[in-house]
């Protein structure tokens, strides 16, 4: 969180940070071609702002006139804000159950939520191939899906005070449900995703068909600042009475649901317009015919490669080393005191930082060798995870009265967040650097796909098993009365029936924090060599015929 405003939008991020590909001219099986990877599941709140790889001159296709295509990017572009608003929202909705009290394997059942985003290759091949021709072979998806989109949010406009409880109790959060609809409304958006990525190379112009990457990261983006920083920053009421108000009131300007219905309108207005008002081209170049059944079975050729099997081993193995300083440290500062919505905001000064990082490291990342930047990051990115797990520890102690944090203490917080970023988008850009200089060219976009799926899937479920392990590792005594608060909320109430406190006395945060880090470092002595093998191997090795 400050990823996911990473992820996604890990994005993402959950989304979640991604990275968008322009595909040729003539297109490959797997029509969804804006590619995306999560730079990981970090639980600060942050802005993804993609890092765009484009294959041809870039600065050839930004002096091409837009004219003729000024409507269509603006289509575009709004049509990726709507994407980031659900993205957003979820990407909120771990610190509102945080500042509830609701448990950490609570948490880890809610992270369901950002997975559709990470595993959309599953059915992607299903939204290119199936359609009526009569009505758009893009539009057949993009409208039954906005107009779902906006029934969940409308459904959840009048659902989600019940569900998610009130500040400081977790007894009334309905969690299972709620991951249930906000995994709904990702799978929706990630479908929509895959359908618009699609339309951007039949809506814009061959010569402009560039702009399409654009459209998709300052759109995504922009909605999952609203979805996100904004809304929480409008709910919270010690934000709006201390800047935006001369009188006090025990509400922010806007609630959950108010924001839900509102952007639940918003999808149904304006889906019904681009019915009626937006035609859809045909592009035989862009828009080829090879069957769903054809697209899976190059997946399985991809996957059979035995670099490919090596390569998978590692992407889904070397992300476990950060899971619990990713998943855990914004969770542990709201839980130590610091307001959502102060945490939110960080995420404002990263953004210039978030864009420069990229243009840096990829020239380091440019030659043959790319993942030699990968391998010098690794080892400080896991160190990265004591000194989180050390601002955790002093956030406890440097509160001037509770919930008040001195100007220091969040000017380190930056500076340890801006490292902390160094680290993430030096492994992060020089992955994909090793994606792009592998990719079969014959079949690009499944191939980058692929392998950006393993990425992603690399960082979920370590950041969910870690949510899901702290509690167990948490130790919890009785102060003040006889009775014991060890995992169990019956005791923990009879604890405090007798008039004592359960207070924690053994953190599972720090615990989980060095055992992860020092699997980091063994999987680092273990992979080291076979990462510089795959990264010399020659590229015939990598290819399918």
């Amino acid at each position: 969180m400050l990823k996911k405003l990473i992820s996604a939008i890990n994005l993402r991020s959950g989304k979640r940070n991604i990275i968008m590909s322009k595909m040729p001219v003539r297109r490959n099986p797997t029509r969804h071609t804006i590619e995306e990877a999560d730079i990981g599941e970090d639980s600060f709140p942050h802005v993804p702002i993609p890092s765009r790889r484009k294959r041809g001159s870039g600065s050839e296709n930004v002096s091409r006139s837009l004219e003729g295509d000024y409507g269509n990017v603006a289509l575009l572009l709004f049509l990726y804000v709507l994407q980031g608003i659900p993205l957003g929202v979820a990407g909120s909705i771990p610190m509102l159950l945080q500042s509830r009290g609701v448990s950490y394997k609570d948490q880890a059942i809610f992270s369901f939520v950002f997975w559709p985003f990470s595993i959309k290759l599953l059915w992607a091949p299903l939204v290119d191939s199936l359609y009526l021709s009569s009505f758009g072979r893009r539009k057949s998806w993009l409208i039954p899906i906005q107009y779902l989109i906006g029934v969940f949010m409308i459904f959840l406009s009048y659902q989600v005070n019940s569900l998610i409880g009130s500040e400081k109790s977790g007894d009334g959060v309905s969690v299972y449900f709620l991951t249930f609809i906000f995994f709904m409304l990702n799978f929706l958006a990630a479908t929509q995703d895959i359908a618009v990525d699609g339309w951007a190379l039949t809506m814009l112009s061959r010569r402009n068909v560039g702009w399409a990457s654009t459209c998709n990261s300052v759109g995504q983006t922009a909605g999952y600042f609203l979805g996100n920083i904004l809304f929480l920053a409008l709910e919270s009421a010690d934000f709006c009475n201390k800047y935006l108000r001369s009188e006090p009131r025990e509400t922010g300007l806007i609630t959950l649901a108010g924001f839900m219905f509102f952007w639940g309108m918003v999808f149904f207005v304006t889906t019904t317009l681009v019915m009626i008002m937006k035609h859809e081209a045909d592009d035989p170049d862009a828009d080829s015919e090879q069957g769903i059944l054809d697209t899976y079975k190059q997946l399985v050729k991809v996957i059979q490669l035995k670099p490919i099997i090596s390569y998978a081993i590692i992407l889904l193995t070397v992300k476990i080393g950060f899971a619990a300083a990713d998943s855990l440290t914004g969770l542990k500062l709201i839980e130590a005191g610091m307001k959502k919505e102060t945490l939110a905001l960080f995420a404002v000064p990263m953004i210039p930082i978030q864009i420069i990082l990229p243009l840096i490291i990829s020239k380091y990342t440019a030659g043959p060798t790319p993942m030699d930047v990968y391998l010098r990051a690794m080892p400080f990115r896991l160190l990265m995870g004591l000194v989180y797990a050390f601002m955790v520890w002093i956030s406890h102690g440097v509160q001037s009265s509770p919930g008040v944090f001195p100007t220091s203490f969040y000017a380190f917080i930056l500076i340890v967040y801006a490292l902390h970023q160094v680290t993430l988008y030096s492994m992060f850009v020089s992955g994909m650097a090793f994606h792009a200089k592998i990719s079969d060219p014959s079949i690009g976009g499944t191939y980058m796909t692929l392998l950006n799926t393993l990425s992603n899937l690399g960082g979920n479920w370590p950041s969910t098993l870690a949510l899901w392990l702290v509690d167990g590792l948490t130790l919890k005594s009785c102060i003040g009365a006889v009775g014991s608060c060890e995992k169990s909320a019956p005791l923990e109430e009879q604890c405090t029936q007798h008039g004592g406190a359960c207070e924690t006395s053994v953190d599972g945060y720090y615990i989980e924090s060095i055992l992860l880090i020092a699997i980091g470092f063994l999987w680092y002595i273990w992979r080291y060599k076979k990462v510089k093998e795959l990264d010399r191997l020659d590229i015939s090795a990598w290819k399918c015929s």
